[in-house]
């Protein structure tokens, strides 16, 4: 597993696989700031979390790995 954070785009992303962003065959969104990526076997490879910053614990994202 491998968490990201984007400042710029506000956005975390939690990579339940290896190499999974970029490789979704599908996306669902949960609800307008929580969208998951489902490979061609429809399991969950990642989590993406919009305006994290609003939705998130400052610590999460001090946790996650900086996106440049």
């Amino acid at each position: 597993m491998k968490i990201t954070y984007d400042k710029k785009a506000d956005a975390m992303y939690i990579a339940l696989e290896k190499l999974s962003r970029g490789c979704a065959k599908q996306t669902f969104p949960l609800n307008e700031n929580i969208i998951l990526d489902l490979n061609s076997e429809k399991r969950i490879i990642g989590i993406e979390i919009l305006d994290a910053s609003k939705n998130l614990s400052k610590n999460s994202l001090k946790t996650a790995e900086a996106v440049v």
